[in-house]
C-alpha cells in the first residue's frame, strides 16, 4: 500500500499503475473510494500511467487529522499529488464530487499542467433556484431544502443521496437497506463527509467552466439520476475549448460501476483523441 504525505501531514492512499507518455488521474465521488475504478484501470493502465487515490476521509484515507476540509482543500491535495509525483501530460477525470475537485483545481491552479479534462455526471452548481434547474436531484434541490436538511439525522441525508444516485434502491424496504448503507458510511469519516457536502452545496462553479482552456469531455447518465441529462447541452454552450459529450444509456449516477467496460472504452477513446 502506498501513501502520499501532504504538507498538512495528512496521508492519502494512492495507486500508481501503468506507464506511458500520458497520465490519467481518476478522482472518485462523495462516500466512494479509489475502488470504483478498480475494474476500468485494469484496461486503462495499458494505455497510460494511471493514478487513483482516496480523498481525505474516504476509504484507505479515512484516518484524518480532524480538520474540516472544503472542496478547495481537495483541489490543493490534488495539486500536491501532481507536483509531488512529477506528473505531466495529464488527463484529469473527476466523477461526481471528483468533478467538483476539477472545477476548484482549475480555479486555483489553472490548466497549465493539464492536457484535457473528463467530467462525469456532475453539475457546476448544486442548489437550484428560479433561474437554474440543472442542479441536485434533477433540479429540485434548493437553498430552502439545504437549510431544512441541516436539522436532519446524517444517516437520513445519506439515504436520500443513495436513493437519488441509484433509484432502484427505492424498492428495498428501509430495514433491509439500513445495514449496507451504514456499512458504506463506516468506510468514511463522518465529519469529513459533512464538511465536504456543505462545501459542494454552497459553490457555484459555472464561471469556472468558461475558464477551462483544454478539451473537455462530459460523461452523463440517461435517463439520469442525481443530475439532469440536459447538463450535456449546458456544457456545450459554455465550454469555450473543444467539447464532446458521451451518453451512458440506461445508467444511473453510478455510471462508472454500472458499466465499467463502456467506461473504460470511452476513457480510452478520449486518451487517443488528442495524442
Amino acid at each position: 500500500m502506498s501513501y502520499f504525505t501532504l504538507s498538512s501531514g495528512e496521508q492519502l492512499y494512492y495507486e500508481d499503475r501503468g506507464q506511458g507518455p500520458d497520465t490519467l488521474i481518476m478522482m472518485h465521488g462523495w462516500t466512494s473510494s479509489h475502488e470504483v475504478y478498480s475494474e476500468p484501470v485494469e484496461t486503462l493502465q495499458n494505455q497510460a500511467r494511471c493514478i487513483i487515490y482516496d480523498h481525505r476521509g474516504h476509504g484507505e484515507s479515512k484516518k484524518t487529522t480532524g480538520q474540516n476540509p472544503t472542496m478547495e482543500t481537495l483541489a490543493g491535495d490534488l495539486n500536491e499529488i501532481i507536483q509531488g509525483l512529477s506528473l505531466s501530460n495529464i488527463t484529469l477525470l473527476g466523477w461526481s464530487m471528483g468533478a467538483g475537485v476539477v472545477f476548484n483545481y482549475v480555479r486555483l491552479y489553472g490548466c497549465s499542467a493539464l492536457k484535457q479534462i473528463i467530467l462525469c455526471d456532475m453539475t457546476p452548481k448544486q442548489l437550484n433556484d428560479e433561474e437554474w434547474k440543472l442542479g441536485l436531484y434533477q433540479g429540485k434541490y434548493t437553498k430552502e431544502d439545504m437549510e431544512r436538511d441541516a436539522g436532519k439525522n446524517f444517516y437520513s441525508l445519506y439515504k436520500e443521496f443513495a436513493v437519488g444516485a441509484v433509484p432502484k434502491l427505492k424498492k428495498i424496504p428501509g430495514f433491509l437497506l439500513k445495514k449496507p448503507l451504514e456499512e458504506k458510511l463506516a468506510t468514511c469519516d463522518e465529519a469529513t463527509l459533512k464538511s465536504l457536502a456543505a462545501s459542494m452545496k454552497t459553490q457555484d462553479n459555472r464561471p469556472i467552466v468558461g475558464q477551462i482552456t483544454v478539451p473537455v469531455t462530459y460523461f452523463y447518465a440517461e435517463p439520469g439520476s442525481l443530475f439532469p441529462p440536459a447538463l450535456a447541452d449546458w456544457y456545450k454552450e459554455h465550454v469555450v475549448s473543444p467539447y464532446r459529450a458521451v451518453c451512458f444509456p440506461e445508467s444511473t449516477h453510478m455510471l462508472v460501476s454500472d458499466n465499467p467496460e463502456k467506461f473504460a472504452d470511452e476513457v480510452s477513446t478520449v486518451l487517443h483523441l488528442n495524442r
